[in-house]
């Protein structure tokens, strides 16, 4: 419950987690209403709920995580929370307890809302089983990333402009922001290649109701960003361990 109530008393997880992702989907597919035939509104509109969706893990779990904790971190609360009683493990799993049930929360409510108003299609039961393991999936990824980042830095300051750095570039590199991937310089198109989310954004309309898809490269670019986050991770472990001893040797 303490963990829940730390998630929602940031109010970065209401604005970018719940309520942007919602009015983002409404103005671009009303803006996109009049430039496509009337028999395609529904892959349209699905495909825009599909790529804004991406925004709700970004926001609810790789910022307002990252926020939350570096702050935590500043103010030696976790070290405050150990001399209550509360293990770092304990904190650890109450986080991650917290963080996927208001992920799931958000994701629910965006996605009734978005199929209450608008013409989306219903997908497949595998094409949707396999949305939600990416997603969480992805959400596993933040979690690590952000919880990597933040023990490097232990301030909020450059932990929050890093990971906001990040944040508006993933979004402009997968087309979260009206510009399309492939209209990109080739450059930018190569480091959105390495982005899991680019594909789930661009390509899961092609087999949301029918067809198939290759998941080769969706693969390839998990194993990249999970390296890449798993990297970060361990070396702030590593880091955090070493202090520790440094401390218990003092």
């Amino acid at each position: 419950m303490y963990e829940c109530r730390n998630i929602l008393g940031n109010p970065f997880v209401f604005i970018f987690g719940m309520f942007f992702p919602l009015l983002m989907l409404f103005i671009i597919t009303r803006a996109m209403r009049g430039e496509a035939p009337e028999s395609y509104t529904a892959v349209m509109n699905t495909g825009i709920f599909i790529q804004l969706s991406l925004i709700i893990p970004m926001a609810v779990v790789l910022l307002g995580y990252s926020a939350s904790f570096s702050e935590e971190l500043q103010e030696d609360i976790p070290l405050r929370l150990e001399l209550f009683g509360f293990s770092g493990k304990t904190t650890l799993l109450a986080k991650i307890a917290a963080q996927f049930v208001v992920l799931t929360t958000g994701l629910s409510i965006y996605t009734i809302v978005g199929y209450a108003a608008l013409d989306l299609q219903v997908p497949r039961v595998s094409s949707a089983l396999c949305f939600i393991i990416c997603m969480i999936l992805m959400s596993v990824l933040f979690f690590a990333l952000a919880h990597g980042v933040s023990l490097i830095f232990k301030k909020f300051g450059p932990t929050y402009a890093i990971l906001m750095s990040f944040y508006f570039g993933v979004m402009i590199l997968c087309g979260m922001m009206g510009l399309k991937t492939e209209d990109l310089p080739v450059f930018f198109q190569k480091i959105a290649a390495l982005l899991p989310m680019s594909y789930i954004g661009n390509d899961f309309i092609d087999f949301w109701q029918e067809g198939s898809y290759n998941f080769a490269p969706l693969i390839q670019a998990y194993l990249f960003f999970g390296g890449v986050s798993g990297i970060i991770l361990l070396l702030a472990l590593r880091r955090e361990k070493r202090n520790q001893g440094s401390l218990k040797d003092f």
